[in-house]
């Protein structure tokens, strides 16, 4: 048996266990409030334009002997033909599969050889190639970014192997119901306008791409003087200039180029709820979304505090409603996709089939509450140093500022606003998020898209929303303005 003073220590050590249990609990489960953020600086970008109209600005920061390059032609998906949806897609995506002077596996292996890596593809408003390399290897590296961007064959074979593998790609993402309802999405919030389309086309689309087309949209495009150049990492200014002079100097407009210009049409569909009825579907995918903003837009930094608190993470609202409080989602999130002229705005989440309505009602809900309900000191400070701190990480890469700077000269901004990130963030209120959300968020102005088995959720749907519009999965048709086949 154990002494009579041996089990009185015993006793008091567990007493005075227990009466730290309660402080215990309460640091562990009290975060701590967000220290103000430090000011990030980047060394400043300096530019020059060349004779023949290229706009080159290199960002010079030393200490890691790598670099980044991007290379961005102002136009992407947008200026896809009406009838041609995929075609920027698909000539980004070639330029690296042979030039005049070196194959496809030529190209591989010889950047392989650098220890670089090189990637090509489009986005809604710009086409891109990327490098990374040493930069003692940066010039050698660039040529080859040179050669793909200057002057490809765009050689039949390679066409018809990249249409294929697409098309098969695509056949497949148009049977799952979060990526249907995405490419249905689009076209319900902007129609026949210039993003009303998947970026990557449809299996009909892409069947009808010819390499004239590619041809042609590579000669109109992909021009000096639509092209910027930004180099980022450890390399002299005046070193990366000799480099993009020597190598893309010589690179002159092709006579025949005349691309149409764009006509933004500012109508957009009336907001509506398409059901996409998908009896074979598991679970059912659930997108709310209307016009947003463009990105050069005064209420950016708005967009981006506003957009964190409803949507933007596991923190988010929409996410403590759909998941953690009702368990109806893995996940549901939001996103201001921002472009030259205005993007969309979506939230999203799959659930199971019987709450699909469910779902689509607490989205609506959770987007009028951030426009009439202030938003509190708790909740606002902890989203803003979430930004603050994913915009810090980003700007530890070459990459990540190379993409910064990029995005800026793309849309015409000045490229030190990169420096006013934090203070813009910052700067936001609650009456500033309320008063935004109650202009671009309400849920009147929002359209919804459900894909899934329609039976086990349109009742309760459409005792919510009126005039929902159900398109069997068999009479869909994304390439018609109908979205219906025959009409």
């Amino acid at each position: 048996m154990k002494g009579v003073g041996e089990m009185k220590t015993l006793l008091a050590a567990v007493a005075i266990t227990l009466t730290l249990q309660p402080a215990f609990a309460q640091v562990e489960t009290t975060p701590p409030i967000p220290a103000a953020p430090r000011p990030i600086r980047i060394p400043k970008p300096v530019e020059k334009t060349l004779a023949n109209g290229m706009r080159v600005i290199v960002v010079e920061k030393k200490g890691v002997p790598l670099v980044n390059a991007r290379l961005l032609i102002r136009n992407g998906g947008e200026a896809d033909p009406a009838n041609l949806p995929g075609l920027a897609d698909t000539t980004a995506s070639l330029l690296s599969k042979g030039t005049t002077t070196r194959s496809a596996e030529r190209i591989a292996r010889g950047v392989e050889a650098l220890g670089a890596t090189l990637d090509t593809g489009a986005s809604w408003d710009q086409s891109s190639v990327d490098l990374d390399v040493l930069s003692s290897k940066l010039p050698a590296a660039m040529a080859f970014m040179a050669d793909v961007v200057r002057h490809p064959t765009f050689k039949q074979a390679e066409i018809d192997r990249l249409r294929q593998q697409n098309i098969d790609a695509l056949s497949v993402a148009m049977k799952q119901p979060g990526r249907l309802a995405n490419f249905v999405a689009a076209h319900v919030i902007f129609g026949s306008g210039f993003y009303g389309h998947n970026l990557g086309g449809t299996p009909e689309s892409l069947a009808r791409i010819k390499r004239d087309d590619v041809v042609a949209f590579h000669r109109d495009y992909y021009r000096p003087d639509n092209a910027i150049l930004v180099i980022g990492g450890d390399i002299a200014p005046a070193a990366a200039f000799a480099t993009a002079q020597e190598l893309f100097g010589g690179w002159k407009r092709a006579p025949a180029s005349h691309p149409a210009p764009l006509a933004w049409t500012k109508e957009v569909p009336s907001p509506h709820i398409v059901v996409v009825d998908m009896p074979a579907a598991g679970q059912a995918a659930v997108v709310v979304g209307r016009p947003g903003l463009r990105r050069a837009d005064s209420a950016y930094h708005l967009s981006l505090v506003a957009n964190s608190i409803l949507g933007g993470g596991y923190s988010s609202r929409l996410n403590e409603e759909i998941r953690i409080k009702r368990g109806l989602s893995y996940g549901a999130n939001s996103s201001f996709d921002l472009r030259r002229d205005v993007g969309p705005f979506t939230a999203s989440a799959q659930t199971k089939n019987e709450s699909a309505g469910e779902v689509a009602g607490l989205i609506i809900d959770e987007m009028n509450k951030l426009g009439t309900t202030a938003v509190a000191d708790d909740e606002l400070g902890p989203r803003k140093a979430v930004l603050i701190g994913g915009f810090g990480r980003q700007l530890e890469t070459n990459g990540g500022i190379v993409g910064r700077i990029g995005t800026l000269a793309l849309y015409g901004l000045p490229l030190d606003e990169i420096n006013r990130y934090i203070s813009g963030v910052q700067s936001v209120s609650a009456p500033d998020v309320q008063k935004f959300a109650a202009a671009h968020l309400a849920g009147n102005g929002a359209s919804i898209v459900i894909v899934g088995d329609a039976k086990k959720f349109l009742p309760a749907l459409q005792q919510r929303f009126k005039d929902v519009e159900v398109i069997p999965i068999d009479a869909l048709d994304v390439n018609s303005e109908t979205l219906r086949k025959g009409k």
